[in-house]
């Protein structure tokens, strides 16, 4: 024996076509996501952007501590920008930048970060900014300054893009 439907009410087909919409809707931004991202995972966590930043500024301050201009050289992309903290002038090539790490190293430099912010860039971009000390071995002076590191991945290899140091101004 057949069976006879019975026709929806105005409010239930209204009510199924709307949760109809939203499922596509929602499915539809999934799979956007997904293809704008390439497939990849979201974004990594703030904790995470930030662990990173601190790995990569540690790296960095080591190699200060080997006094090897071109060690430190080594962390800058070819065509990065380092404005130093007590040094006058943009030093983009490597040839500036090496100029300006013999005279640095000199001071026998250690950096800690006092305070600091990450966002990302891009999956392959990091800009890590705040305020961090340098404790001069030479002397034991403590300079504070503000700092700015872009990092991109260049050849698989995390390098310095840019580089901003500015002592940081004595509250008034």
């Amino acid at each position: 024996m057949p069976t006879t439907r019975r026709p929806l009410s105005r409010r239930a087909a209204t009510g199924a076509v709307a949760a109809s919409v939203a499922a596509i809707a929602i499915a539809g931004i999934a799979v956007s996501g997904a293809a704008a991202s390439g497939g990849r995972d979201a974004a990594p966590d703030e904790g995470t952007l930030r662990a990173d930043a601190r790995e990569l500024f540690d790296e960095w301050n080591g190699t200060l501590a080997t006094g090897d201009p071109a060690a430190v050289d080594a962390m800058y992309a070819p065509d990065a920008v380092l404005l130093p903290t007590v040094s006058p002038g943009v030093h983009d090539t490597s040839a500036d930048r090496l100029r300006y790490f013999e005279g640095f190293l000199a001071n026998d430099p250690s950096g800690a970060i006092t305070e600091d912010h990450v966002r990302s860039l891009g999956p392959d971009s990091i800009s890590h900014s705040g305020l961090y000390t340098f404790t001069m071995g030479e002397t034991g002076d403590v300079v504070a300054a503000r700092f700015t590191f872009d990092w991109t991945r260049v050849d698989g290899e995390w390098r310095i893009v840019e580089h901003h140091s500015s002592k940081e101004p004595v509250a008034q």
